[in-house]
C-alpha cells in the first residue's frame, strides 16, 4: 500500500511541475512577443545612440591624423608628407612621413638623387634632401655613413602607380633655439616642418 501511495504521490507531483513549467512557458512566449515591439523600439533608440557615438569616434581619428602632418607638398603626381620632425639626443634631426605615386607609372625617385660624388651610388633616395634654416642662414645636408651611403630611405625597386611608402632622413640637429626649418628635396616645393623634441 505505502509502495503505490508513494508511486502515486510521484506521479502526481512530476505531472504538477511538467503543468507548471507548460503554463511558465506559455506565459513566457506571450510575454516575450507582447514586448517584442516595445523591446524592437528601444534597441532601436538604443543603437541610434552607439551609432551617433561611433560617428563621433571616427571624426576623432582624421582629426588627430591631420594633426600629426607637418607639411605636404605636391609636384608631378607624387605627394610628400612629413609626419614627424624629432630631434635625437645624439645631435640627429630625424624626419619620417610617406611618398605616394600619383603618376602612370612606377615611380623610382631618380630625381631626387643628390648631386654629390659621395651620394651618386644611392640611386633612387632621398640623398639630395637637405634642410634650410632662413633665420639662421644654414643649410643642412643629409647624414652619410663612411661608406657613402646616406642615412635615409633608399626606394628600391621603385613605388608602384597609386601605392603609398613610409620614407626617413636623418640630418644634423640645428641648435637648440631654430625649431622651424624647410624641408628641400629636387623637383618638389619647400615644406615647412616645425621640430619636436624627442623623448
Amino acid at each position: 500500500m505505502k509502495l503505490r501511495r508513494t508511486m502515486k504521490t510521484r506521479r502526481a507531483m512530476t505531472a504538477v511541475a511538467i503543468t507548471t513549467g507548460l503554463v511558465l512557458a506559455v506565459a513566457g512566449c506571450g510575454g516575450g512577443d507582447d514586448g517584442g515591439d516595445d523591446d524592437s523600439g528601444k534597441g532601436s533608440s538604443a543603437s541610434a545612440p552607439a551609432k551617433d557615438k561611433s560617428d563621433q569616434d571616427a571624426d576623432e581619428p582624421q582629426d588627430s591624423s591631420s594633426e600629426e602632418t607637418l607639411a605636404e607638398v605636391k609636384s608631378n603626381g607624387i605627394t610628400l608628407t612629413v609626419a614627424s620632425a624629432e630631434r635625437d639626443e645624439g645631435g640627429f634631426l630625424t624626419l619620417s612621413g610617406t611618398v605616394t605615386n600619383g603618376t602612370s607609372g612606377r615611380w623610382i625617385g631618380a630625381e631626387w638623387r643628390s648631386d654629390e660624388k659621395e651620394l651618386s651610388k644611392n640611386g633612387g633616395s632621398l640623398a639630395g634632401a637637405s634642410l634650410i634654416d632662413q633665420a639662421g642662414k644654414k643649410k643642412y645636408l643629409i647624414l652619410r655613413d663612411t661608406e657613402g651611403r646616406c642615412l635615409c630611405t633608399q626606394f628600391q625597386g621603385g613605388v608602384a602607380q597609386g601605392a603609398t611608402t613610409e620614407w626617413f632622413a636623418q640630418f644634423p640637429a640645428p641648435p637648440e633655439g631654430t625649431s622651424k626649418l624647410s624641408l628641400q628635396l629636387p623637383s618638389m616645393p619647400p615644406a615647412p616642418i616645425e621640430i619636436s623634441e624627442g623623448e
